[in-house]
C-alpha cells in the first residue's frame, strides 16, 4: 500500500514507488524519485533530481539537497550535502518557519554536534547526547532515529 498524507507538493514528473509512506506536508520537487518501501516522515523537503534507494528512510523536517543519489537513512531535522550524501547542517529555517521555539532549536543544534560533527561513531555518539544533554522529545527523535536505522545512516560531517 502506497500512502500519501495530507498538504503535501509533489511537483511534475515525481515518482514514488509501491509501498511507499509519505506523511504530511512534504514536498517532493520536480525529477525526484522515491523506490519502493521508502518512508518519507512529515515535513521533509526533497530538492530536485533526487532518488531515493528503496528501503530508505527520511526523518520528519529533513532537507535533501537536489541532485541527491540517497542511499542511506537521513534523521530529523537534518541537511544532507548532495555531493556527499552527508550532513550539511540541520534545517534552522525551515524549523523557524514551522514555529519551533529557541529552545528547541537549541536542543536539535547541540544534538547534531554531538551526533554529526564529533568523532565519534554514531553508537558512542547516541550514548554522548544521553549523557552530556538534557532530556528532550528531539533529542530524543535523533537519537532514536539513529539507533533504529536498519538501513545506516547518512555520512557524518567530514567523513568520507
Amino acid at each position: 500500500l502506497t500512502k500519501i498524507g495530507n498538504n503535501c507538493l509533489i511537483m511534475s514528473y515525481a515518482h514514488v514507488a509501491h509501498d511507499c509512506r509519505i506523511g504530511d506536508h512534504v514536498i517532493q520537487v520536480s525529477y525526484t524519485g522515491l523506490a519502493g518501501e521508502s518512508e518519507v516522515d512529515d515535513w521533509a523537503i526533497i530538492g530536485g533530481a533526487s532518488v531515493a534507494h528503496q528501503f530508505t528512510k527520511i526523518g520528519a523536517h529533513a532537507m535533501i539537497q537536489g541532485g541527491t543519489l540517497l542511499s542511506q537513512d537521513v534523521p530529523p531535522f537534518v541537511v544532507v550535502r548532495c555531493d556527499t550524501q552527508a550532513y550539511a547542517g540541520f534545517n534552522k529555517l525551515g524549523l523557524t518557519r514551522r514555529g519551533f521555539t529557541a529552545e528547541q532549536i537549541e536542543a536539535i543544534h547541540n544534538t547534531c554536534r554531538i551526533l554529526f560533527q564529533s568523532d565519534l561513531n554514531y553508537t558512542n555518539a547516541c550514548n554522548e547526547a544521553e549523557a552530556k544533554l538534557p532530556q528532550s522529545p528531539e533529542r530524543d527523535a535523533l537519537i532514536n532515529f539513529i539507533r533504529a536505522s536498519s538501513r545506516g545512516v547518512i555520512k557524518q560531517f567530514g567523513r568520507k
